[in-house]
């Protein structure tokens, strides 16, 4: 008796499996074996093409141009994820997402740390009433503390509320009625 190890049957093809399912086309098929490398190719990779590296330490350049201002700085991070406020704004990333925010684009920051746990969650909110969670795990709960007083310094420092002071009506004196 023959023993096979996997799955006998043929795997599924159509649109219902595979939504780039296109009946009738079929990927080009080179008539070049697939080790050998054309000579564009050789070529090509002689030719200097600035690397990952390379474009991030000319990045670095342009922003070392910037005047950096001596304020406060707020930086969290674990494994994952990682924020940092300071003059420019607010930036987050989580694994390889990553967004910033300037402080006009930016209604508010908020901050929320756990009965239990050790994770503390700093949330940006935007005028357009979005908000972007982010989640850092402390070493100790102890850190949630010395976190929200270097946040606080940073947006004490940077993030000005535009929102207007609501106007106490003006208060009109009333005159003395004159009795006849």
């Amino acid at each position: 008796m023959e023993q096979r190890i996997g799955s006998s049957s043929k795997p599924l093809e159509g649109a219902g499996f595979d939504p780039a399912f296109v009946p009738g086309l079929t990927s080009p098929v080179s008539g070049e074996p697939e080790d050998t490398e054309p000579a564009d190719a050789v070529e090509a990779a002689d030719t200097h093409e600035p690397t990952v590296t390379e474009a991030a330490s000319e990045e670095a350049e342009e922003t070392a141009g910037e005047e950096i201002p001596d304020g406060p700085v707020f930086e969290a991070a674990d494994r994952r994820a990682k924020i940092v406020a300071d003059h420019r704004g607010v930036r987050l990333s989580l694994d390889d997402q990553s967004c910033e925010f300037r402080w006009d684009e930016i209604g508010a920051v908020e901050t929320e740390s756990p009965r239990f746990g050790k994770r503390f969650t700093i949330t940006v909110h935007t005028p357009d009433r979005r908000w972007y969670p982010i989640e850092i795990e402390a070493t100790s709960r102890a850190r949630f503390a010395e976190w929200d007083e270097q946040l606080d310094a940073v947006m004490d420092q940077y993030f000005e509320d535009e929102t207007p002071q609501a106007a106490e009506p003006p208060t009109e004196e009333a005159e003395p009625e004159e009795s006849d």
